[in-house]
């Protein structure tokens, strides 16, 4: 039975949606970000919640994280203009550190080690063919991991958006929604595809993460559907009576910025996602568990608006 776990990451959005399931169901959680402010902001009233500041590249931090912890979920992310270089490194110790402490190992991870879908839903036997850098490097520490005497499961998710889910396409939305300014979407708001609300992310990844079976192998835990940004905009206008105008952020705007921005330029590499979006099957995690937890996007986009509002 699980009794302690380590979250790595917990001060970011699926970090700390993660820390919330764990918590509700009753587990003792080691909460684990750089910044220890944050940490104690976010979890610093949680009982059963202790936080601990650290850096993912010192073996020792994490080490010491570790101790007697069951599982360790694995949430924390960098810069692009670093994952060439460090990402590696980074699973690296976190594998290390699993291993040393025998304790399972559970991976957040995205969708850009499938590259392009050609339009179908991906599921897990889809053959990864990554055709950007990064889809590269998210599949190369997929196969580090593979080669470790680690047990890990892999879950791919969308998008992201949620409650403290801060580095986010849609958030970027939403900032200026909830200060009543013009706002902006990135990507064409006719295309529809595919975001996760963090909550509903975090209890389908607790869920197979307590269960022995599921190591192993990948998982792909999808959204309630997919959606246009038009249909986000007026959802935005009906939840919360909104009359800004919402402009589009175009794959030429970021690339002119990326003249003047490094970690720009890595963006326009993605803007595929905005142009043919991938969407996940998520029929093997049904067989396994049953229905993938799906909050409505009017429903999600509700609590999230609130959420930011009460945290200003």
């Amino acid at each position: 039975m699980t009794k302690k776990v380590l979250v790595l990451g917990a001060s970011g959005g699926m970090g700390y949606s993660i820390v919330k399931e764990l918590l509700s169901r009753g587990i003792l959680v080691t909460a684990f970000a750089r910044n220890r402010e944050k940490l104690e902001k976010l979890f610093g009233e949680e009982e059963n919640a202790t936080v601990f500041s650290g850096d993912l590249f010192h073996l020792e931090d994490l080490d010491k994280a570790a101790q007697d912890v069951d599982i360790i979920y694995h949430s924390a992310n960098i810069p692009y203009i670093e994952w060439k270089e460090k990402l590696p490194i980074l699973m690296s110790n976190i594998l290390q550190t699993a291993e040393k402490h025998a304790a399972k190992l559970v991976i957040v991870d995205n969708i850009y080690a499938y590259g392009r879908s050609g339009g179908a839903k991906v599921s897990e036997t889809t053959t990864k063919n990554p055709h950007t850098k990064k889809g590269n490097i998210r599949l190369q520490v997929e196969t580090q991991v593979k080669e470790f005497n680690v047990p890990a499961l892999i879950a791919h998710f969308p998008d992201f958006y949620g409650p403290n889910a801060e580095n986010t396409i849609l958030n970027y939305t939403l900032l200026n929604v909830v200060k009543d300014k013009k706002s902006s979407y990135v990507g064409n708001q006719r295309i529809s595809r595919e975001f996760i609300y963090t909550p509903d992310g975090a209890k389908a990844i607790v869920n197979l993460s307590l269960l022995n079976e599921a190591y192993g192998q990948s998982w792909n835990i999808p959204g309630p559907g997919v959606i246009s940004g038009e249909e986000i905009v007026k959802t935005i206008r009906k939840i919360t009576g909104y009359q800004k105008g919402v402009s589009t952020i175009s794959k030429n705007m970021i690339r002119f910025l990326g003249l003047f921005n490094r970690q720009m330029r890595e963006v326009v590499e993605m803007f595929y996602l905005n142009e043919e979006p991938v969407v996940l099957n998520g029929e093997k995690y049904e067989k396994l568990i049953g229905k993938v937890p799906s909050t409505s996007y009017e429903e999600g986009l509700r609590q999230t608006i609130a959420y930011m509002k009460q945290n200003k």
